[in-house]
């Protein structure tokens, strides 16, 4: 019994496996970063490819300063009016480019800064963009972390019920209707 069990979860567990592999090979991901988070935006991008996962850079292309909005805006605009499905901003602590993502009306931006954050910003929150600070964590975290932002699913049911809340509330606040 125990070894038909055994089969019965490796052949499920393949299954799975395949699902998120055809997933990800369909997806197109928008990554950009500002001067702080450049290597490490370099090093995910090599992940995703390695993944399969189609990348569209949206800069910065060197480590000179500029300004995160300007980087955040790009990718965050592209998640927002659908053209793209998901995306990854990366800049020194990941606040900044929180406080941007958020701004956009459908954007769901998680700060995550471990492999916790990205499952539960998945599973409850359907995050469509992760954030990452660079000068926070390591590149082998920040693997982990994205890899697992892309393998969790969302999973619906009274989450659903609450994201549907926060888009009330989005409706209302670009009607100009903050009752």
């Amino acid at each position: 019994m125990i070894i038909s069990s055994v089969v019965v979860y490796k052949l499920q567990n393949d299954t799975i496996n395949q699902t998120l592999n055809n997933i990800m090979s369909s997806m197109k991901i928008a990554i950009a970063c500002d001067h702080a988070g450049l290597e490490l935006k370099e090093n995910i991008k090599a992940l995703l490819l390695k993944f399969g996962i189609n990348t569209l850079d949206y800069g910065t292309e060197d480590n000179c300063s500029v300004d995160y909005p300007d980087y955040g805006e790009r990718v965050s605009d592209a998640v927002s009016s659908g053209e793209i499905e998901r995306g990854i901003l990366i800049c020194g602590t990941g606040l900044g480019m929180s406080i941007v993502a958020n701004k956009f009306p459908g954007v769901r931006a998680t700060l995550c800064h471990n492999p916790l954050t990205a499952r539960m910003g998945r599973l409850h929150n359907d995050s469509n963009v992760l954030v990452l600070g660079a000068k926070i964590i390591d590149d082998e975290i920040a693997a982990e972390i994205v890899k697992i932002w892309l393998e969790t699913p969302f999973e619906g049911q009274r989450h659903s019920r609450r994201l549907e809340k926060i888009s009330i509330i989005e409706t209302k606040l670009n009607e100009g209707n903050k009752e």
